[in-house]
C-alpha cells in the first residue's frame, strides 16, 4: 500500500530533530532526509531518534554533481555518493536520491558519460547495502544549476544504459507533471519508479522552483496518482513544498492539507 512522508526540504526551518517530532506527533510514518540536516545533527543521533519515534527515512537526498558543476572533482563528487549510501545505510533509508550536476561547459555525451561512470562506482558500493540510487530529472526550467537531465525519457534512457535492478528514478510531479502525455507513459516506466514526489505549479518555473499546495495549480495530480496506481506503484509518496508562494504558510497546516489530498485522491 502507498505511504506518505515529508521531505525535508518542506519544513526548511525546522531541524532535523523537529522534523522527527513533529511528524512522529501528527503520524506521519516516514520522512525524506536531507544530508545538510543530517549532517548538523549526526547519523548516529539521527538514526537513534528516528527508532525511538518509529518514523522511517525512506530516502536520503542527494548525491550528485558529477559534472564539476558545483566546484568538486569528479572523484570528489563519487566519493561523496559512496558516502551517501553509507549514510542512508546506517540510518535504515532505502534509497539515495541523485542529480546529476549541470551540463556546464561539457557536451551532452561528456556529460552523460561522467554520469552512467558515477553511477556504475556507486552502484558496487550500494548493492551490497540493498540501497537504490534514484536518478531525478527536473523542469528545465528550474534544472541549470542541479542536473543537465531534464526529461522523462531522457532519465529513462539512462536507467537503461546502466542496466542495474538498483538504479531507478524520481517521478517529481512538479518537474514532470507537465511533460505532454505523461500519464499516458505511466504505465511503461512505473516499474522503474522508486519514489514518487508530489508537487504542484501554478506557472511554469523560471531560474527557481515556485510550488503551490496540492491540488491548488494546473498539474494533473489526480490522473497521475491514479495512473500510478494501476500500474502497480506502492512506493512512497514524498510531500515536497517549496517556493516563495509557500513561505507565509505555517508547517503544520501546509503538512494536513497535503495529507488530506493525499488521502482524498491516493490512498482513497
Amino acid at each position: 500500500m502507498a505511504s506518505l512522508s515529508v521531505n525535508q526540504t518542506t519544513t526548511f526551518r525546522w531541524s532535523f530533530e523537529e522534523d522527527v517530532l513533529h511528524c512522529a506527533a501528527a503520524g506521519f510514518p516516514a520522512i525524506s532526509v536531507w544530508r545538510q540536516k543530517l549532517s548538523d545533527f549526526g547519523v548516529a543521533k539521527a538514526a537513534e531518534l528516528l527508532r525511538q519515534h518509529g518514523v522511517k527515512a525512506q530516502a536520503l537526498f542527494w548525491a550528485g554533481g558529477f559534472t564539476g558543476s558545483d566546484g568538486r572533482s569528479y572523484r570528489e563528487s563519487v566519493d561523496d555518493g559512496i558516502e551517501a549510501v553509507r549514510s542512508a545505510a546506517a540510518i535504515g533509508a532505502g534509497t539515495v536520491i541523485v542529480c546529476s550536476g549541470a551540463r556546464g561547459g561539457h557536451t551532452m555525451n561528456h556529460a552523460r558519460r561522467l554520469l552512467l561512470s558515477a553511477l556504475e562506482e556507486i552502484l558496487v558500493e550500494a548493492d551490497p547495502l540493498a540501497i537504490d540510487l534514484a536518478l531525478e530529472p527536473m523542469h528545465p526550467g528550474c534544472a541549470a544549476d542541479w542536473t543537465f537531465v531534464t526529461a522523462l525519457d531522457q532519465a529513462i534512457e539512462i536507467v537503461d544504459a546502466v542496466s542495474s535492478p538498483r538504479l531507478k528514478l524520481v517521478f517529481d510531479t512538479y518537474h514532470l507533471g507537465s511533460t505532454p502525455g505523461v500519464v499516458e507513459r505511466i504505465p511503461q516506466v512505473a516499474d522503474r519508479i522508486a519514489l514518487v514526489q508530489l508537487g504542484d505549479m501554478r506557472l511554469p518555473p523560471v531560474g527557481e522552483q515556485n510550488r503551490c499546495r496540492l491540488g491548488e495549480g494546473v498539474l494533473p495530480l489526480r490522473e497521475i496518482a491514479a495512473a500510478l496506481k494501476s500500474a502497480g506503484y506502492d512506493g512512497y509518496y514524498d510531500i515536497e513544498l517549496l517556493g516563495e508562494e509557500l513561505e507565509g504558510h505555517a508547517y503544520a497546516s501546509l503538512l494536513s492539507h497535503s495529507r488530506q489530498w493525499f488521502e482524498e485522491n491516493v490512498a482513497g
